[in-house]
């Protein structure tokens, strides 16, 4: 009996200390349930509830006469790309005047499929919405002649940590006791310090309350709120409900990680060294003359700066000299994915994008792309590309997206620019470039290309970075274009057959209309007008 006892009592001996201790730290874990599926938080659904975006009828009853030019510039949230017809039906007017083309998305699809499939988009996209939803976002109305005071904008604090809520007073006629409430939804609040004659009630919960018969030890008091956020989420905002007698008013905190920076060094040599700061990249199919002629053209005036070549060619040839990596991929892997496995390899701050048949000139200048880049607030600048007529393309076109309901919204886009560069000649800022440019390497890889357009795609990449993207042009940094030329008596090479019928979709092809589909699907988008 001894022989049992005793080992049962060093058991409990241990065992006993030790749940204790753990018991003591259980509570100190951060680690709660958090509802993270989707949906609009809680405090949105209240501050909803209060009505706070509803247009009031107190002046419903004032006559008003609507300014029709002004009117006309509103968003209508129901957009269309119908086709104008021209008044006069003249001869040659598709010739003589540009016309506006106009592309209907959903007729892509087969009639029996066209239902469900906009049901699946409808669905993603609320799932987006949900997923970019910030509190942040939403519309908050001042009411007229609070007495409190409160910081607008620019509150942050970093996810579970605190801060001192600053610029918080009353500012209330006399009375006997003066009282302020505040309520968050994502974090609790606190006091850093604590004043005479106010009474401090819930601290360290989600509401606060504090009263005082003395407005200036009150106002003391709300210096030293602290607010901190308990519900993790690494990029959010919390709106905070401010209260006093009759009156109510609301500020956003915003909740996120510090944006961690990618810097890039390019050496210690004084001046743009364009061999340190930018890589040439390509994507090559078959026609490695075109892609020798491309390198030899670089090496006369950049010797030393890095090429990087993606191809996805049928009988790869290896491209041999200094400064070059050429990268293979599966045969036909396609144009987009080879714009990103290239990308992907650039380890400068820059990266050039050029197609495998142009040809650098003397105004190819590099040096004021990178200038152009390193005091600006743009992403990306593009040039000109010059065809052996002499004639030189920018590609300049300005986009726009307006609502159009659960159809899916619409496409506008223009040929033209917004406004010049300052301090930079030929330059303008506009959407969307040649396929001659200059940008920031993160930047083109945060927007990324779609490796579903394999064949044929240009404008697909400007329509997912619209927003993302802060993009000019310069007319006068100008690439040649190797001559598309063909003499009657020329005779072309495989190769130059096997790119010919490679390179062009047919829109009898199966996918003949991918770039529409994915229009539709993908960026929600109903139609596309081209003025």
């Amino acid at each position: 009996m001894r022989q049992v006892k005793k080992p049962l009592c060093c058991f409990l001996l241990v065992s006993l200390p030790l749940g204790i201790f753990f018991l003591c730290l259980w509570p100190l874990k951060p680690y709660h349930v958090v509802d993270v599926k989707y949906g609009m938080p809680a405090i949105a659904e209240n501050l909803l509830q209060h009505g706070l975006w509803e247009t009031s009828d107190k002046y419903a009853h004032i006559p008003f006469k609507v300014k029709e030019i002004v009117a006309g510039l509103l968003p209508k949230n129901d957009c269309t790309c119908d086709k104008v017809e021209p008044v006069l039906n003249l001869p040659f007017a598709r010739h003589l005047f540009h016309q506006v083309s106009v592309h209907q998305f959903q007729q892509v699809f087969k009639e029996a499929e066209r239902e469900e499939l906009k049901k699946k988009r409808e669905q993603e996209y609320q799932h987006f919405l949900e997923r970019s939803h910030s509190p942040a976002d939403m519309m908050i109305i001042a009411k007229a002649n609070s007495p409190l005071e409160y910081p607008v904008q620019g509150l942050q604090v970093r996810p579970l940590k605190t801060i001192v809520i600053p610029g918080l007073s009353l500012q209330a006629p006399s009375r006997k006791l003066y009282q302020v409430n505040v309520t968050a939804s994502l974090g609790t609040f606190d006091v850093a310090a604590e004043v005479d004659e106010v009474t401090v009630e819930g601290a360290g919960q989600m509401h606060l309350s504090l009263s005082s018969a003395q407005v200036d030890n009150l106002n003391r008091q709300l210096q030293f709120i602290t607010y901190t956020n308990t519900i993790f989420n690494p990029n959010t905002a919390d709106t905070v409900q401010l209260e006093t007698d009759g009156h109510q008013a609301f500020f956003v905190i915003k909740i996120r990680h510090a944006t961690i920076p990618k810097l890039y060094s390019s050496g210690d040599q004084s001046g743009y060294n364009v061999s340190a700061l930018v890589t040439i990249a390509t994507k090559t199919f078959l026609r490695y003359d075109k892609l020798r002629e491309l390198i030899s053209s670089i090496r006369r005036f950049y010797p030393t700066v890095t090429i990087v070549i993606a191809d996805d060619s049928s009988n790869p040839q290896k491209i041999e000299g200094p400064f070059v990596e050429q990268y293979f991929m599966p045969y036909r892997k396609g144009w987009f994915a080879g714009r990103n496995l290239a990308v992907s390899q650039v380890q400068t701050k820059y990266l050039l994008w050029v197609d495998d048949d142009f040809i650098f000139a003397s105004d190819t200048k590099l040096e004021k792309m990178v200038e152009i880049l390193e005091k600006t607030t743009l992403d990306m600048v593009g040039g000109s590309v010059r065809e052996v007529t002499q004639y030189s393309a920018t590609f300049q076109h300005m986009m726009s997206v307006e609502q159009g309901g659960k159809d899916g919204d619409c496409l506008t886009i223009r040929k033209g620019y917004y406004h010049e560069v300052e301090g930079f000649p030929n330059c303008v800022v506009t959407d969307a470039i040649i396929n001659f440019f200059m940008a920031r390497t993160n930047k083109v890889q945060q927007v990324g290309f779609d490796p579903l357009i394999a064949r044929q795609g240009h404008l697909e990449f400007f329509i997912d970075g619209l927003g993302l993207l802060h993009i000019g042009s310069c007319s006068d940094i100008k690439v040649d274009h190797a001559s598309k030329i063909v003499m009657p008596w020329t005779k072309q090479s495989v190769s130059e057959r096997l790119y010919k019928a490679f390179r062009y979709v047919q829109p009898a092809e199966a996918d003949g209309r991918l770039q529409e589909k994915l229009l539709y699907f993908k960026n929600r988008l109903k139609c596309m007008k081209n003025k």
